[in-house]
């Protein structure tokens, strides 16, 4: 019964079992030890088994080995990117992403990175877990060259497995973290609007809605008595908020925030960020017209 529940498991996980589903399935640290002795169990990595004959040409095995050698960990980096079909790059070693802190480190097969904001950035491939490709992609942002992310963006725009707006809100979400300066110049550049400050992808979307209407264009994120404006024209006094995108969670502060601009003139607007995708006659009702 115990081999048939591990023949089973290892069905699903790419012929992969790690140590501790083993001894969750009943098969004692001695039991495995045995049947690694006489070949019924193949080690492919730390922690992490296979049922022989363990095949060289599958990719898949390995990236499942990768996420099997510790718990909650995510394919990551360019293996993640590799999984989701946009990264090319010959890989000599997986890369993965676990919670905590500290910098990268090699073991074995496996290169592990840390994080302490993964929540809301994973999902699965073909029942392995890994990071979004837009979140995949902010990662290469830290440690591959320019051209070679500029490449994963434009792959992975182009096989629609994700967009422009949603790279930017996770530019957005992530704007202190490492790539994130080097991704958002890769996004200017790929939309041709002058985006590099954007912090959502909502913001991405009223640029272009405002350029695709001959409307003059405002500074991002430009900083007006000491806070952070979305869309402002100077000349004219004027700011648009978008509320609902990620810098926009606290109705507290945008009602401070908008006092303070207030106080210094600025003529302040509000709209709401799912009104800039479904309803964009009214971003361009509250943005000014070209002279």
């Amino acid at each position: 019964m115990r081999d048939e529940r591990l023949i089973e498991l290892a069905a699903r996980q790419f012929n992969r079992l790690s140590r501790q589903q083993l001894l969750e399935l009943g098969i004692g640290q001695r039991a495995i030890e045995r049947r690694v002795t006489s070949g019924r169990l193949a080690i492919v990595d730390r922690g992490v088994y296979a049922i022989p004959p363990v095949l060289d040409h599958d990719v898949w095995g390995p990236r499942m080995a990768a996420i099997l050698t510790a718990p909650d960990t995510v394919l990551s980096h360019g293996s993640a990117g590799a999984a989701g079909g946009f990264w090319k790059h010959h890989l000599p070693f997986e890369t993965v992403t676990r919670p905590g802190n500290g910098g990268p480190r090699r073991h074995g097969g496996v290169r592990v990175y840390r994080s302490t904001v993964l929540a809301d950035d994973c999902t699965a491939i073909r029942g392995i877990p890994c990071t979004t490709v837009p979140r995949t992609v902010l990662d290469l942002g830290r440690v591959v060259g320019m051209r070679s992310l500029a490449t994963a963006v434009r792959e992975a725009v182009r096989l629609e497995l994700t967009t422009v707006h949603a790279l930017a809100d996770c530019v957005g979400r992530h704007h202190r973290r490492p790539g994130t300066r080097r991704l958002a110049g890769v996004l200017a550049r790929y939309s041709g609007l002058p985006i590099e400050r954007a912090r959502s992808g909502a913001e991405v979307r009223a640029m272009e809605i405002l350029r695709n209407a001959g409307r003059p264009l405002p500074e991002l994120n430009a900083r007006l008595a000491g806070e952070e404006a979305d869309l402002s024209w100077g000349s004219l006094r004027l700011i648009i908020e978008i509320d609902g995108a990620p810098f926009h969670l606290d109705v507290g502060e945008d009602a401070r925030k908008q006092a303070a601009w207030e106080s210094h003139a600025w003529a302040v607007r509000r709209l709401p960020a799912e009104d800039v995708y479904e309803r964009p006659d009214r971003l361009l009702s509250l943005a000014p017209i070209a002279a």
